[in-house]
């Protein structure tokens, strides 16, 4: 499939999903997406935002806008090191939106300042979009983006294993999405979702 094909799958998807609104559970605020490069956390990202009538961010995007520079660029110009601080910086930023569904870098929960910023926002949910790394690598090479870290395989899959647990413990919620097309996988996330917390009654 093209990249301009599957642009077009996913508007038709986005169009369909929005038929069919959901309210998403009224304590939370936000829904962050996170795994590795290749989950779907952009796709599935704009689809869930579109299905519940909230707003989709990309952390990358909103970082890239921040900064006025591409990621690549950040990475070459600042250095990791200083990229991962400005990284964090854009988090908490993006963390201020309310009715927001968030898609991270993922690299993101590498660092713990961000890990610790995703637990200490109140109504605020994180699910793992989880794919073993072939499916993941699979996925990337069918798309028309450039991906630096995936030129050596080896290394990239030992960064997916570093990443790997990292991703499962900062989540509340995990998804396969191995054998799941994106709208599939929305609908699995919606259904799993913690049920609108009952005000409690006093006696």
């Amino acid at each position: 499939m093209t990249s301009t094909e599957s642009q077009t799958e996913s508007q038709t998807q986005i169009k369909t999903q929005t038929e069919t609104m959901t309210q998403a559970p009224a304590h939370l605020k936000r829904l962050v997406l996170t795994g590795f490069m290749g989950a779907g956390k952009s796709t599935i990202g704009r689809l869930l935002a579109a299905r519940i009538g909230w707003n989709f961010l990309d952390l990358d995007a909103h970082l890239e806008a921040r900064t006025n520079a591409t990621i690549p660029q950040l990475f070459e110009q600042q250095g990791e090191a200083r990229f991962r601080r400005l990284e964090s910086t854009a988090l908490a930023s993006a963390l201020g939106y309310s009715n927001i569904v968030l898609a991270l870098g993922g690299g993101t929960p590498e660092d713990l300042t961000n890990r610790l910023l995703l637990e200490q926002t109140p109504a605020t949910f994180t699910i793992f979009l989880d794919a073993p790394f072939p499916t993941l690598f699979d996925r990337c090479m069918l798309q028309d983006i450039a991906r630096p870290v995936l030129e050596d395989p080896a290394a990239a899959q030992l960064r997916f294993e570093r990443r790997h647990p990292l991703y499962r413990r900062m989540a509340a919620l995990t998804i396969p999405t191995a054998d799941q097309t994106p709208a599939q996988t929305v609908e699995a996330l919606l259904l799993a979702l913690p049920p609108s917390k009952a005000p409690s009654s006093r006696l």
